[in-house]
């Protein structure tokens, strides 16, 4: 079989079952494909399917209408090269749960009315870099030590820690590219391990944020960039690179990768990318590559 199909549930449940698969392989078969028997990654969790004679985009279109409203994600893709050499991700709302610049603007008693900027601008309905210059100018003044103590409120992804130290150990090279800040890229990189970190960075002046950042602002082209060039630089093609994030200053680098994966994304960035993670946990990009349970790496 030239072709995979796996299927992924939320690691605290609901459960992946036999029920799922049989309805998975129906689905495919219905459209003509041949199905070779599925083969557990880790039981009740995720899945690998195989299947042939039919394109990735079609298998998940009608596995997807086959499952309905299960919490089950799935991606399909070609067997060969799944396993990817090179990882880029973001950093808010995708390694860590929130957005640090939210977080950022409670201390200064501006959370709703700068994470409402946010939210637009990760949507794609805003320019990043205008955007960002924006909530930035509102946080002139603030003092630093409010840099740590967002710092201190920054909680891990779920699977953030697993996904780079299983790839890190099979070769890949793993980078955290935010359009975030580097106070806090930084240390997210050395907690979870990452090779390196690319980020904005603020400026402060006598011990106050200024309400700037230095220019030029790491955006959506910059993102995009730096996955080429870091590709370049490991001598790796793009087809063997993987690319993970929820926002449209994302969309770019994930159309760009021979894996791009929409982690609990935004709804314009979930209805653009090809892959997409709404339920799983960061793992589910271990899963998507044909690691098994066996072959994951410390974190949680």
């Amino acid at each position: 079989m030239d072709h995979v199909l796996t299927l992924i549930a939320p690691a605290r449940g609901p459960v992946l079952d036999q029920a799922h698969l049989r309805a998975a392989g129906d689905a495919l078969k219905t459209l003509r494909a041949t199905v070779g028997p599925a083969r557990w990654l880790k039981e009740g969790e995720a899945a690998d399917l195989p299947f042939a004679d039919l394109a990735p985009e079609q298998a998940e279109a009608a596995v997807r209408g086959a499952l309905g409203s299960a919490k089950i994600d799935l991606a399909a893709q070609a067997v060969a090269g799944r396993r990817k050499r090179l990882l880029i991700a973001d950093m808010d709302s995708t390694i860590v749960t929130g957005e640090t610049l939210d977080e950022l603007a409670d201390f200064a008693g501006l959370k709703e009315r700068i994470a409402a900027i946010t939210a637009r601008a990760m949507n794609g309905e805003l320019d990043f870099a205008a955007a960002l210059r924006e909530r930035v100018a509102m946080l002139a003044g603030l003092p630093a030590e409010a840099l740590e103590g967002t710092y201190a409120r920054i909680a891990l992804t779920p699977g953030a820690e697993t996904l780079v130290a299983t790839m890190r150990a099979h070769g890949a090279v793993c980078a955290l590219v935010s359009g975030g800040f580097r106070f806090f890229t930084a240390r997210v990189r050395d907690r979870v391990g990452f090779h390196l970190d690319q980020a904005n960075d603020l400026i402060v002046e006598g011990g106050r944020l200024t309400g700037r950042v230095a220019e030029p602002i790491l955006d959506k082209d910059a993102k995009l960039a730096t996955l080429h060039r870091l590709a370049a630089e490991q001598a790796v093609p793009l087809a063997a690179t993987l690319t993970v994030g929820d926002g449209a200053n994302d969309l770019p680098m994930l159309q760009a990768a021979g894996l791009g994966v929409a982690f609990r994304a935004k709804p314009s960035v979930a209805a653009a990318a090809r892959v997409r993670i709404d339920h799983a946990d960061l793992t589910a990009l271990l899963w998507i590559q044909g690691y098994t349970e066996e072959e994951h790496v410390g974190g949680a």
